[in-house]
């Protein structure tokens, strides 16, 4: 089957949209032009609207979302500090990680695979954290964490969201939420390739900056004076121009859409493949009620292989979708439902598919 037949419904990258390719189309600018420096500037404000944010220092990190998250965290933590960290997957994990090799304190709130972080019992871990880090929405699991408990109760603390998963698929809330530092991926709900990570930080936790960060790459104090005008654009690194020029038509096919209907697209989505997949005989993974209606974590019937099935669907059908992480590793699917590809064909198609070769 030819490549550009293939429907991505993994957790990874999510079939753009057609503006998307259009921007690829374009000529490449430089990334001192004043054309694409022009662009950078509107696309940092499109991702504010997205965001759901006034703060200035919003903008696309030059990497994937893991980027996205080192960023976050070379840039506030210290050896010494402390950092609450929520753990119920594993992109939680990985915070963790990245917090250790800062030299921080990392005090460890762990809920079961599948389960939704206690916003309480995260607020109760430690008197006085540097940083609260929490995963919105667990791509390894498909659950969705509440956020506005944990910045109502935040204290002093920095609260650090982790929405690669969530930005554009879910409500994301970064000012009414109290959130400090937030990153996400193009690849996901805003359907763009991979290869950025939008990042928006509040004036509150810029003030906190370490004073020098372990990352020269990262170091947001030099990379906002390569993106702010008023800073004089001084050079830092080689911006993926053509990435950033992706991101904003990415970003205006959402804001054209609606923000509100973008949710509601990918809620109608999610709920009927999730209803479509337990008449399957499959087992739905994460809590009811927090379940994300943009990637959905599912068990497979007895004695079907998962493997085998995956591998038929995208030979066959040319439907990718995920395969379990972690414990839920050989036993389970993560099928995304986001971005481009959030559409109730795609939904019938994966759902008529799987049934034929289950024979169901």
């Amino acid at each position: 089957m030819p490549l550009s037949d293939r429907i991505l419904l993994g957790p990874g990258p999510s079939n753009p949209y057609p503006e998307v390719a259009q921007a690829f189309a374009r000529p490449l600018l430089g990334h001192l032009d004043p054309e694409f420096l022009a662009l950078l500037d509107d696309t940092c404000e499109r991702l504010r609207r997205v965001f759901r944010t006034s703060n200035e220092l919003t903008l696309p990190i030059s990497g994937t979302g893991s980027a996205g998250m080192e960023a976050a965290f070379v840039n506030v933590v210290a050896p010494g500090d402390t950092v609450v960290v929520g753990v119920n997957g594993v992109f939680g994990e990985r915070m963790c990680d990245v917090a250790a090799r800062c030299g921080a304190e990392v005090v460890r709130v762990d809920a079961p695979w599948g389960r939704p972080l206690d916003p309480g019992a995260v607020l109760a871990a430690h008197p006085s954290p540097k940083v609260i880090a929490v995963v919105h929405a667990e791509t390894s699991t498909g659950v969705r964490t509440d956020i506005e408990e944990l910045g109502r109760g935040k204290g002093d603390a920095l609260l650090l969201v982790d929405t690669v998963t969530s930005l554009g698929g879910i409500p994301v809330e970064v000012d009414a939420w109290g959130i400090d530092i937030a990153y996400s991926a193009t690849q996901k709900c805003l359907g763009v390739p991979p290869g950025l990570a939008p990042l928006t930080v509040s004036e509150r936790a810029r003030e906190r900056f370490v004073e020098r960060s372990q990352s020269w790459y990262l170091d947001l104090r030099l990379i906002s004076d390569y993106v702010s005008a008023d800073a004089g654009r001084r050079y830092h690194h080689t911006a993926p121009t053509a990435m950033v020029a992706a991101l904003h038509a990415g970003l205006g096919h959402v804001l054209d859409e609606g923000l509100e209907q973008a949710w509601a697209r990918h809620a109608a989505c999610g709920e009927a493949l999730q209803a479509g997949f337990e008449k399957l005989g499959f087992r739905l993974l994460a809590a009811d009620g927090h379940r994300l209606p943009q990637l959905t974590s599912v068990g497979l019937p007895e004695g079907v292989d998962e493997a085998v099935v995956r591998g038929a669907l995208l030979d066959d059908f040319g439907i990718e979708v995920g395969g379990g992480l972690g414990a839920w590793a050989g036993t389970s699917w993560r099928i995304g439902c986001m971005g481009h590809g959030a559409r109730r064909r795609n939904v019938t198609l994966l759902l008529a598919a799987v049934g034929e070769l289950l024979g169901r």
